[in-house]
């Protein structure tokens, strides 16, 4: 645990904020991981290489291995219920998980079961719920997946993303299934800026309509871009910890938060895959002040940027933004001058553990 002190520093964990960008499988306790993995009979993932940078390879295959322990409704409705608590034990007032139904269909018999049991665990936990497809895959298999997304609006879904590698797939192809859900009033929320340069953000702003941007990193080097992203009010789904892995920044201070910032696009932080990576919401909120140097007042407006880009209901809107200015109006009483928070070392590790056998 890591021991942030000074007399202006207000308790993170009471600033209300929403985790917008959190992939299922990624969300599972490592513990749960370990107990599921034992309990079927399966091998245990290893963790990432610690202050290395690795390719998408590495990070899938254990991805993959993570996700076969997931075989039952049961344990998917787990897991999702496990990840609201988490999140509100961060001070997330609003949860957005994301889930590529196909990945399950064949052990829970289709991709309506996965939904339905994926619901079931966002139920009554302020958890929206985005139905995605894969960059990687068919179109056609996308316009699938927007279909049932579609007939959930209303239901506990709120939007369609596109995951995966970016570079995989021609955002044009994807039209047709975004439009499908887009009609039916669901956000669209594509991957995009990771490894491609902002042409690609751009084109999932302009041909696909997209409210949201999983990271959008590059558009922060591309000042047109940057101007089409504001004047649309597109927030960009940062998740700081995700990038020096994979060597798309160099370290941590490098995230380009603060340019995004300046050219007022709307960022919500996320935390991708904490199973992985091993950092929660409250973690990215240490990185923006501790290490991106953000102040209080950045830190409230990164706040609102994700209440304001997210599905919540307005009732739980406004009584979050409401706690956003309370919090900015002074300290807190509480904790004092001194507070406690898991943060990430400028290598990667952090409170969490992910990915280990106790």
């Amino acid at each position: 645990m890591a021991r942030v002190t000074g007399p202006a520093s207000r308790e993170l964990r009471r600033l209300p904020k929403t985790n917008l960008h959190l992939h299922l499988t990624g969300s599972m306790r490592a513990s749960t991981l370990t107990e599921l993995t034992d309990r079927y009979g399966l091998p245990l993932p290893d963790p990432l290489p610690t202050g290395a940078v690795h390719g998408w390879s590495a990070f899938q295959s254990r991805y993959d291995l993570a996700r076969a322990a997931l075989r039952t409704a049961d344990d998917l409705r787990r897991v999702v219920a496990e990840a609201a608590e988490d999140n509100a034990a961060e001070g997330g007032g609003w949860l957005e998980i994301q889930v590529d139904p196909t990945t399950y269909a064949a052990r829970l018999g289709g991709l309506e079961p996965v939904v339905e049991a994926v619901l079931a665990g966002a139920a009554g936990g302020r958890t929206g719920v985005i139905l995605a497809a894969s960059w990687a895959g068919p179109p056609e298999q996308a316009e699938r997946v927007a279909r049932i997304a579609a007939r959930y609006a209303g239901a506990g879904v709120v939007g369609f993303g596109l995951s995966n590698d970016e570079r995989r797939g021609r955002v044009a192809d994807f039209i047709p299934a975004v439009r499908t859900a887009t009609d039916a009033g669901l956000l669209a929320v594509p991957h995009s800026g990771f490894y491609e340069a902002a042409w690609h953000v751009r084109e999932c702003v302009t041909l696909l309509g997209a409210n949201r941007v999983g990271h959008g990193l590059t558009a922060a080097a591309d000042p047109p871009t940057l101007d089409l992203l504001a004047s649309r009010s597109v927030a960009m789904e940062v998740c700081p910890s995700s990038y020096p892995p994979f060597g798309v920044t160099a370290d941590l201070a490098s995230t380009p938060l603060r340019a995004l910032l300046a050219a007022d696009v709307p960022v919500a932080l996320g935390t991708d895959d904490p199973l992985l990576f091993g950092t929660g919401l409250l973690d990215q909120y240490v990185l923006a002040r501790d290490v991106l140097g953000c102040t209080d007042e950045e830190l409230a407006r990164l706040a609102r940027g994700s209440i304001d880009a997210s599905a919540a209901p307005p009732e739980v809107r406004t009584a979050m933004l409401a706690g956003v200015s309370d919090w900015l109006g002074g300290m807190d009483q509480d904790s004092g001058s001194v507070c406690y928070i898991g943060v990430p070392s400028a290598t990667g590790a952090s409170r969490r553990t992910p990915l280990r056998r106790s």
